[in-house]
């Protein structure tokens, strides 16, 4: 029965999987290797600033085991949103990986490289033309965002992924990609439903995490029919369930039944799950309806100013108690010291009350018999960071609040020095829709023989 076979890795590149795993689904015999090696998850600053939020050589470790069984066995290693971001800083240094281990282990093969960043020209001038919208909730774009951002990724489709592939690409290292892109376009290209084909990219983008007990460390395996797929877990620890894959279908999205992406949506509304066995789900269905125009996911960042951040521990009853006013009154002590410093933000955040959920926290009495406050200041230079935070550390540490006993200092630091300079922080300038006309052109692609 023709069909295509996946072996999906771990849920981002780095993260780690089973040897005896892998071993698994190699005797299975996929088609193809592939990885989802990025996310916008861990906030913005990794794209602003240029570097991964994985580890080198965690990341070489599970891309070196890739590399040499595609090789070997002479099928495809496909690699997305390289370096976590997916920006040309980040694409560099994977690819340094990626020669390492070429040379390390005697390997040569045809690699595609595909970049994914945005010149900001281009932007302006499709941002001028009324082809940048925001994606919601992001406000409506400015040009100030578009010129103050420090690099611009564009998030492609499966388009580029399958010129690589025609062109004979062994190994296909690419920029900021949409998560299915890895695992749909070998099914795509021989002739398998496009809906079908990035459903279960979808899913298999974070391997074993649909599975129970799920993981993003350890791997998934998924094969594509005519009419349906089927995914299976490799480790005797895991299942797939109705549940667990149907659970996943849900991830990351705003609405159970349509999934939109580069150049159009999946849609679920006649999608079934089927328990084949105790491993196997069965998936039918799902489709993948065009848009006019195509339009992909603008990513870009921007320096808004430098932190430095204080930890504390309390363990005083009585400062509990009164850390509402307590925290107000030095909020107010730093803002009349220094009355010449508008420019700054100071934040507190209080685990053990509302620290994570904030004022949408719905336990509204605390009996916490210890906080860990975390004193947050960020300014438009690192130095006025710095002022801001030492000064409301050392006034909370010596506050007096009513009913005050101990007189040596309110705060336990667990670190010395007690002050973290964090450095630059970034926001999101771009989480918006950008009209193109050509989903394989606008994105380089060299091919390099390693």
């Amino acid at each position: 029965m023709k069909c295509v076979k996946v072996l999906s890795t771990t849920a981002i590149l780095g993260y780690g999987f089973p040897m005896s795993s892998f071993e698994e689904g190699m005797k299975l015999k996929p088609d193809c290797i592939a990885v989802d090696a990025g996310s916008t998850d861990p906030g913005p600053y990794y794209l602003g600033a240029g570097v991964s939020f994985t580890d080198y050589f965690a990341v070489k470790r599970d891309l070196a085991i890739m590399i040499e069984a595609g090789i070997e066995h002479n099928i495809p290693v496909l690699v997305g949103s390289a370096g976590g971001s997916g920006a040309k800083p980040h694409l560099d240094w994977q690819l340094q990986i990626v020669y390492e281990i070429a040379k390390e282990h005697n390997l040569h093969f045809k690699m595609a490289v595909i970049e994914a960043d945005f010149d900001k020209e281009f932007v302006l001038k499709a941002f001028e033309e009324g082809k940048v919208k925001p994606l919601h909730p992001a406000p409506e774009c400015t040009r100030e965002d578009i010129l103050e951002s420090t690099r611009i990724v564009g998030q492609m489709g499966v388009e580029p992924f399958i010129k690589a592939l025609n062109d004979g690409a062994q190994v296909i290292i690419a920029g900021r990609s949409y998560d299915p892109n890895m695992f749909a376009a070998l099914p795509i290209i021989r002739g398998f439903d496009q809906g079908l084909a990035l459903h279960m990219g979808k899913i298999l983008e974070c391997a074993a995490i649909a599975s129970t007990p799920g993981s993003g460390s350890d791997c998934m395996f998924g094969t594509i029919y005519e009419d349906r797929f089927v995914l299976e877990t490799l480790n005797p620890a895991r299942k797939c369930t109705t549940l667990s894959v149907s659970a996943h279908t849900l991830y990351e999205k705003t609405n159970p039944y349509i999934l939109p992406g580069p150049g159009g949506t999946i849609d679920l509304h006649q999608t079934t799950f089927t328990q084949l066995n105790e491993n196997q789900v069965e998936v039918r269905g799902s489709k993948f309806i065009l848009s006019n125009p195509y339009t992909i996911k603008l990513e870009a960042a921007k320096c808004v100013g430098f932190r430095t951040v204080s930890i504390a521990g309390v363990r005083d009853p009585i400062f509990i108690r009164e850390i509402d006013s307590i925290l107000e009154g030095v909020t107010k002590r730093v803002k009349d010291n220094f009355k010449n410093l508008d420019n700054y933000h100071l934040n507190f955040k209080i685990y053990g009350k509302n620290g994570v959920m904030g004022d949408l926290e719905p336990v509204k009495e605390i009996t916490s018999h210890e906080l860990c406050i975390v004193i947050d200041a960020v300014a438009k230079t690192q130095d006025v960071a710095n002022t801001i935070c030492s000064f409301a550390r050392s006034t909370m540490l010596h506050y007096g609040y009513d009913g005050r006993i101990a007189t040596a200092g309110n705060l336990a630091f667990p670190y010395s020095p007690s002050d973290f300079k964090v450095g630059a922080v970034y926001n999101f300038s771009l989480y918006h829709l950008i009209e193109i006309t050509d989903p394989v052109g606008i994105f380089k692609q060299t091919m390099v023989n390693v």
